[in-house]
Protein backbone atom coordinates (compact mmCIF):
# COMPACT_ATOMS: atom_id res chain seq x y z
CA UNK A 1 0.00 0.00 0.00
CA UNK A 2 2.87 2.37 0.71
CA UNK A 3 4.23 2.16 -2.82
CA UNK A 4 0.77 2.55 -4.33
CA UNK A 5 0.00 5.59 -2.18
CA UNK A 6 3.37 7.16 -2.95
CA UNK A 7 2.85 6.71 -6.69
CA UNK A 8 -0.63 8.24 -6.62
CA UNK A 9 0.54 11.09 -4.37
CA UNK A 10 3.35 11.84 -6.81
CA UNK A 11 0.96 11.88 -9.78
CA UNK A 12 -1.46 14.12 -7.90
CA UNK A 13 1.30 16.60 -7.10
CA UNK A 14 2.71 16.55 -10.63
CA UNK A 15 -0.67 17.25 -12.22
CA UNK A 16 -2.19 19.62 -9.68
CA UNK A 17 -4.95 17.14 -8.93
CA UNK A 18 -7.95 18.32 -6.94
CA UNK A 19 -10.44 15.66 -5.99
CA UNK A 20 -10.62 12.15 -4.54
CA UNK A 21 -9.23 8.71 -5.35
CA UNK A 22 -10.14 5.27 -4.07
CA UNK A 23 -8.87 1.80 -4.97
CA UNK A 24 -10.49 -1.39 -3.62
CA UNK A 25 -9.18 -4.89 -4.18
CA UNK A 26 -11.35 -7.90 -3.28
CA UNK A 27 -13.44 -5.99 -0.77
CA UNK A 28 -10.51 -4.25 0.92
CA UNK A 29 -9.82 -0.55 0.48
CA UNK A 30 -6.19 -0.29 -0.57
CA UNK A 31 -6.12 3.48 -1.04
CA UNK A 32 -8.46 6.38 -0.27
CA UNK A 33 -7.14 9.91 -0.68
CA UNK A 34 -8.45 13.47 -1.02
CA UNK A 35 -6.46 16.29 -2.61
CA UNK A 36 -6.88 19.97 -3.30
CA UNK A 37 -9.76 22.24 -2.44
CA UNK A 38 -13.53 22.09 -2.64
CA UNK A 39 -13.54 25.88 -2.45
CA UNK A 40 -10.31 27.54 -3.53
CA UNK A 41 -11.21 31.05 -2.44
CA UNK A 42 -12.05 29.96 1.09
CA UNK A 43 -9.32 27.28 1.15
CA UNK A 44 -11.80 24.53 2.05
CA UNK A 45 -10.09 21.15 1.51
CA UNK A 46 -11.63 18.24 -0.32
CA UNK A 47 -12.31 15.23 1.90
CA UNK A 48 -13.44 11.67 1.28
CA UNK A 49 -16.92 12.84 2.25
CA UNK A 50 -17.02 15.74 -0.20
CA UNK A 51 -19.73 15.55 -2.84
CA UNK A 52 -18.71 16.13 -6.46
CA UNK A 53 -20.50 16.48 -9.74
CA UNK A 54 -19.89 13.47 -11.99
CA UNK A 55 -21.36 14.76 -15.28
CA UNK A 56 -22.15 11.81 -17.60
CA UNK A 57 -21.49 9.35 -14.81
CA UNK A 58 -25.20 9.74 -14.12
CA UNK A 59 -26.06 7.97 -17.38
CA UNK A 60 -25.66 4.63 -15.62
CA UNK A 61 -28.15 5.78 -12.97
CA UNK A 62 -30.53 6.98 -15.69
CA UNK A 63 -30.31 3.63 -17.46
CA UNK A 64 -31.02 1.77 -14.23
CA UNK A 65 -33.96 4.03 -13.42
CA UNK A 66 -35.43 3.29 -16.83
CA UNK A 67 -34.74 -0.45 -16.51
CA UNK A 68 -36.41 -0.45 -13.10
CA UNK A 69 -39.51 1.04 -14.74
CA UNK A 70 -39.27 -1.65 -17.42
CA UNK A 71 -39.22 -4.29 -14.66
CA UNK A 72 -42.39 -2.77 -13.20
CA UNK A 73 -44.14 -2.64 -16.58
CA UNK A 74 -44.29 1.15 -16.64
CA UNK A 75 -42.04 1.21 -19.71
CA UNK A 76 -40.71 -1.43 -22.07
CA UNK A 77 -37.54 -1.51 -24.14
CA UNK A 78 -39.80 -1.30 -27.21
CA UNK A 79 -41.67 1.78 -25.97
CA UNK A 80 -41.29 4.48 -28.59
CA UNK A 81 -40.20 7.93 -27.55
CA UNK A 82 -43.05 9.36 -29.63
CA UNK A 83 -45.67 7.57 -27.53
CA UNK A 84 -44.73 9.78 -24.57
CA UNK A 85 -43.33 12.87 -26.31
CA UNK A 86 -46.59 13.61 -28.12
CA UNK A 87 -46.02 16.74 -30.20
CA UNK A 88 -42.78 17.63 -28.41
CA UNK A 89 -39.43 17.21 -30.22
CA UNK A 90 -40.93 16.52 -33.67
CA UNK A 91 -37.51 15.77 -35.19
CA UNK A 92 -37.10 12.65 -33.03
CA UNK A 93 -37.98 9.70 -35.28
CA UNK A 94 -41.30 8.01 -34.59
CA UNK A 95 -39.58 4.60 -34.47
CA UNK A 96 -36.93 5.52 -31.85
CA UNK A 97 -37.31 3.21 -28.85
CA UNK A 98 -36.19 3.22 -25.25
CA UNK A 99 -33.63 0.54 -26.11
CA UNK A 100 -32.23 2.65 -28.97
CA UNK A 101 -31.77 5.57 -26.58
CA UNK A 102 -30.13 3.44 -23.87
CA UNK A 103 -27.64 2.03 -26.39
CA UNK A 104 -26.83 5.39 -28.05
CA UNK A 105 -28.22 3.98 -31.30
CA UNK A 106 -31.20 6.31 -31.69
CA UNK A 107 -29.75 8.52 -34.42
CA UNK A 108 -31.34 11.64 -32.95
CA UNK A 109 -29.52 14.96 -33.21
CA UNK A 110 -27.66 16.03 -30.08
CA UNK A 111 -27.84 19.38 -28.33
CA UNK A 112 -24.23 18.85 -27.20
CA UNK A 113 -22.52 17.07 -30.06
CA UNK A 114 -19.23 15.64 -28.80
CA UNK A 115 -17.97 15.33 -32.38
CA UNK A 116 -18.19 19.10 -32.84
CA UNK A 117 -15.11 21.29 -32.53
CA UNK A 118 -15.90 22.65 -29.09
CA UNK A 119 -13.84 23.25 -26.00
CA UNK A 120 -15.15 21.73 -22.78
CA UNK A 121 -15.35 25.22 -21.25
CA UNK A 122 -17.36 26.75 -24.12
CA UNK A 123 -20.88 28.00 -23.45
CA UNK A 124 -23.00 25.60 -25.54
CA UNK A 125 -26.53 25.67 -24.14
CA UNK A 126 -29.25 27.35 -26.19
CA UNK A 127 -31.11 28.48 -23.07
CA UNK A 128 -29.99 30.39 -19.97
CA UNK A 129 -28.71 27.86 -17.45
CA UNK A 130 -30.98 29.12 -14.67
CA UNK A 131 -34.04 28.09 -16.71
CA UNK A 132 -32.96 24.42 -16.77
CA UNK A 133 -34.14 23.31 -13.35
CA UNK A 134 -36.57 20.51 -14.23
CA UNK A 135 -36.36 17.78 -16.85
CA UNK A 136 -39.34 19.27 -18.72
CA UNK A 137 -37.33 22.50 -19.04
CA UNK A 138 -34.82 20.70 -21.26
CA UNK A 139 -37.30 20.32 -24.13
CA UNK A 140 -36.28 23.80 -25.32
CA UNK A 141 -32.61 22.82 -25.69
CA UNK A 142 -33.33 19.40 -27.22
CA UNK A 143 -35.54 20.76 -29.98
CA UNK A 144 -34.43 21.53 -33.53
CA UNK A 145 -31.68 18.94 -34.13
CA UNK A 146 -32.28 16.80 -37.24
CA UNK A 147 -31.95 13.03 -37.22
CA UNK A 148 -28.39 11.88 -38.03
CA UNK A 149 -29.19 8.32 -39.14
CA UNK A 150 -32.01 5.74 -38.89
CA UNK A 151 -32.67 4.34 -35.43
CA UNK A 152 -30.64 1.22 -34.67
CA UNK A 153 -28.21 1.68 -37.56
CA UNK A 154 -25.08 2.35 -35.51
CA UNK A 155 -23.59 3.69 -32.28
CA UNK A 156 -23.26 7.44 -31.79
CA UNK A 157 -22.86 8.79 -28.27
CA UNK A 158 -25.76 11.15 -27.61
CA UNK A 159 -26.16 13.28 -24.50
CA UNK A 160 -29.60 14.46 -25.54
CA UNK A 161 -30.80 10.89 -25.84
CA UNK A 162 -30.36 10.42 -22.12
CA UNK A 163 -32.31 13.59 -21.37
CA UNK A 164 -35.07 12.18 -23.57
CA UNK A 165 -34.92 8.99 -21.48
CA UNK A 166 -35.31 11.06 -18.31
CA UNK A 167 -38.27 12.84 -19.88
CA UNK A 168 -39.89 9.54 -20.86
CA UNK A 169 -39.35 8.11 -17.37
CA UNK A 170 -40.78 11.20 -15.69
CA UNK A 171 -43.86 11.26 -17.90
CA UNK A 172 -44.51 7.53 -17.71
CA UNK A 173 -44.13 7.34 -13.92
CA UNK A 174 -45.68 10.71 -13.09
CA UNK A 175 -42.77 11.41 -10.74
CA UNK A 176 -39.98 14.00 -11.13
CA UNK A 177 -36.91 12.36 -12.62
CA UNK A 178 -34.52 13.23 -9.73
CA UNK A 179 -36.97 11.58 -7.33
CA UNK A 180 -37.09 8.49 -9.53
CA UNK A 181 -33.30 8.19 -9.39
CA UNK A 182 -33.38 8.54 -5.61
CA UNK A 183 -36.15 5.97 -5.16
CA UNK A 184 -35.00 3.41 -7.72
CA UNK A 185 -31.20 3.65 -7.59
CA UNK A 186 -29.86 5.59 -4.62
CA UNK A 187 -32.09 4.22 -1.86
CA UNK A 188 -31.72 0.52 -2.72
CA UNK A 189 -27.97 1.03 -3.12
CA UNK A 190 -27.61 2.95 0.17
CA UNK A 191 -26.25 6.01 -1.66
CA UNK A 192 -27.32 8.63 0.87
CA UNK A 193 -24.94 11.34 -0.39
CA UNK A 194 -26.09 11.15 -4.02
CA UNK A 195 -28.65 13.63 -5.36
CA UNK A 196 -29.31 16.31 -7.96
CA UNK A 197 -28.17 19.52 -6.28
CA UNK A 198 -28.73 23.02 -7.66
CA UNK A 199 -25.41 24.56 -8.62
CA UNK A 200 -26.48 27.96 -7.30
CA UNK A 201 -27.17 26.69 -3.77
CA UNK A 202 -24.62 24.00 -3.10
CA UNK A 203 -24.37 22.78 0.51
CA UNK A 204 -21.16 23.06 2.47
CA UNK A 205 -20.06 19.49 1.71
CA UNK A 206 -20.18 19.93 -2.09
CA UNK A 207 -17.16 20.93 -4.16
CA UNK A 208 -17.26 23.80 -6.60
CA UNK A 209 -16.29 22.83 -10.14
CA UNK A 210 -13.38 24.84 -11.54
CA UNK A 211 -12.74 25.39 -15.22
CA UNK A 212 -8.97 25.08 -15.04
CA UNK A 213 -6.14 23.82 -12.87
CA UNK A 214 -5.60 27.29 -11.42
CA UNK A 215 -7.91 30.23 -10.82
CA UNK A 216 -11.28 30.86 -9.20
CA UNK A 217 -13.66 30.71 -12.17
CA UNK A 218 -16.27 28.00 -11.69
CA UNK A 219 -18.68 26.18 -13.98
CA UNK A 220 -21.83 27.76 -12.57
CA UNK A 221 -22.58 29.63 -15.83
CA UNK A 222 -21.71 26.66 -18.06
CA UNK A 223 -24.02 23.89 -16.85
CA UNK A 224 -27.77 23.61 -16.18
CA UNK A 225 -28.62 24.81 -12.71
CA UNK A 226 -29.97 21.33 -11.99
CA UNK A 227 -29.08 18.23 -13.93
CA UNK A 228 -31.15 15.59 -15.69
CA UNK A 229 -30.62 12.26 -17.40
CA UNK A 230 -27.29 13.05 -19.05
CA UNK A 231 -25.46 14.72 -16.16
CA UNK A 232 -25.62 16.86 -13.07
CA UNK A 233 -25.86 14.48 -10.13
CA UNK A 234 -23.55 14.97 -7.11
CA UNK A 235 -22.09 12.06 -5.19
CA UNK A 236 -19.36 11.08 -2.73
CA UNK A 237 -16.72 8.50 -3.53
CA UNK A 238 -18.01 6.07 -0.92
CA UNK A 239 -21.39 6.06 -2.65
CA UNK A 240 -19.74 5.25 -5.98
CA UNK A 241 -18.09 2.14 -4.57
CA UNK A 242 -21.28 1.17 -2.77
CA UNK A 243 -23.09 1.53 -6.08
CA UNK A 244 -20.97 -1.13 -7.78
CA UNK A 245 -21.52 -3.55 -4.91
CA UNK A 246 -25.28 -2.98 -4.92
CA UNK A 247 -25.50 -3.21 -8.71
CA UNK A 248 -23.90 -6.62 -9.00
CA UNK A 249 -25.70 -7.90 -5.90
CA UNK A 250 -28.99 -7.30 -7.72
CA UNK A 251 -30.25 -4.71 -5.23
CA UNK A 252 -31.10 -2.07 -7.86
CA UNK A 253 -32.50 -4.23 -10.65
CA UNK A 254 -32.43 -8.04 -10.88
CA UNK A 255 -29.11 -9.63 -11.79
CA UNK A 256 -30.50 -10.76 -15.15
CA UNK A 257 -31.11 -7.12 -16.05
CA UNK A 258 -27.63 -6.16 -14.90
CA UNK A 259 -26.18 -8.83 -17.18
CA UNK A 260 -28.26 -7.47 -20.05
CA UNK A 261 -27.13 -3.90 -19.42
CA UNK A 262 -23.45 -4.80 -19.14
CA UNK A 263 -23.34 -7.01 -22.22
CA UNK A 264 -21.74 -5.36 -25.27
CA UNK A 265 -24.17 -3.90 -27.80
CA UNK A 266 -21.79 -1.68 -29.76
CA UNK A 267 -18.09 -1.21 -30.41
CA UNK A 268 -16.61 2.27 -30.20
CA UNK A 269 -13.25 1.90 -31.96
CA UNK A 270 -12.43 5.57 -31.51
CA UNK A 271 -12.51 5.14 -27.74
CA UNK A 272 -11.10 1.60 -27.76
CA UNK A 273 -14.01 0.18 -25.79
CA UNK A 274 -17.58 -1.09 -26.09
CA UNK A 275 -20.97 0.07 -24.85
CA UNK A 276 -23.91 -1.79 -23.36
CA UNK A 277 -27.10 -0.18 -22.08
CA UNK A 278 -25.88 2.72 -19.96
CA UNK A 279 -22.37 1.42 -19.26
CA UNK A 280 -18.98 1.55 -20.95
CA UNK A 281 -17.22 -1.81 -21.26
CA UNK A 282 -13.63 -2.81 -21.83
CA UNK A 283 -12.80 -3.70 -25.43
CA UNK A 284 -11.79 -7.23 -24.47
CA UNK A 285 -12.00 -7.66 -20.69
CA UNK A 286 -14.73 -7.79 -18.06
CA UNK A 287 -14.45 -4.27 -16.66
CA UNK A 288 -17.54 -2.05 -16.52
CA UNK A 289 -17.11 1.71 -16.39
CA UNK A 290 -18.86 5.02 -15.90
CA UNK A 291 -17.27 8.27 -16.98
CA UNK A 292 -18.08 11.96 -16.94
CA UNK A 293 -16.47 15.03 -18.46
CA UNK A 294 -17.79 18.57 -18.47
CA UNK A 295 -16.80 22.08 -17.52
CA UNK A 296 -15.42 21.79 -13.98
CA UNK A 297 -15.97 18.03 -13.77
CA UNK A 298 -14.01 14.89 -14.64
CA UNK A 299 -14.84 11.41 -13.37
CA UNK A 300 -13.93 7.81 -14.05
CA UNK A 301 -14.91 4.71 -12.12
CA UNK A 302 -14.08 1.14 -13.12
CA UNK A 303 -15.30 -2.17 -11.71
CA UNK A 304 -13.69 -5.43 -12.77
CA UNK A 305 -15.45 -8.36 -11.12
CA UNK A 306 -13.01 -10.97 -12.43
CA UNK A 307 -10.04 -9.13 -10.95
CA UNK A 308 -11.91 -8.10 -7.80
CA UNK A 309 -10.85 -4.52 -8.51
CA UNK A 310 -12.77 -1.26 -8.22
CA UNK A 311 -11.23 2.17 -8.54
CA UNK A 312 -12.54 5.71 -8.89
CA UNK A 313 -11.14 9.16 -9.60
CA UNK A 314 -13.28 12.29 -9.25
CA UNK A 315 -11.89 15.77 -9.91
CA UNK A 316 -13.44 19.19 -9.46
CA UNK A 317 -11.68 20.77 -12.39
CA UNK A 318 -12.31 20.02 -16.03
CA UNK A 319 -9.35 17.80 -16.95
CA UNK A 320 -8.11 16.86 -13.50
CA UNK A 321 -9.09 13.20 -13.40
CA UNK A 322 -7.48 11.92 -16.59
CA UNK A 323 -3.75 11.78 -15.74
CA UNK A 324 -4.54 10.24 -12.36
CA UNK A 325 -6.85 7.66 -13.94
CA UNK A 326 -4.15 6.71 -16.44
CA UNK A 327 -1.62 6.30 -13.65
CA UNK A 328 -3.95 4.15 -11.56
CA UNK A 329 -4.69 1.95 -14.52
CA UNK A 330 -0.95 1.41 -14.96
CA UNK A 331 -0.47 0.69 -11.26
CA UNK A 332 -3.34 -1.81 -11.07
CA UNK A 333 -2.70 -3.59 -14.37
CA UNK A 334 -0.71 -6.38 -12.74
Amino acid sequence: MGELAAAVDEAAQDHGFSGVVRIDRRGETRLARAYGHANRALVVPNTLGTRFGIASGVKGFTALTVMSLVEDGVLSLDTTARSLLGDDLPLVGDDVTVEDLLAHRSGIGDYFDEDADLDITDHVLAAPVHLLADTEDYVQVLDGFPTKFPAGERFSYCNGGYVVLALLAQRAAGTPFPDLVTERVCEPAGMSATTFLRSDELPGDAALGYLRRDGLRTNVLHLPVRGSGDGGVYTAIGDVHGFWEALFAGRIVPSERVAQMTAPVSDDPGEGRRYGLGFWLDATGDAVMLEGYDAGVSFHTRHDRAAGLTWTVIANWSDGAWPIARRIRELTAT
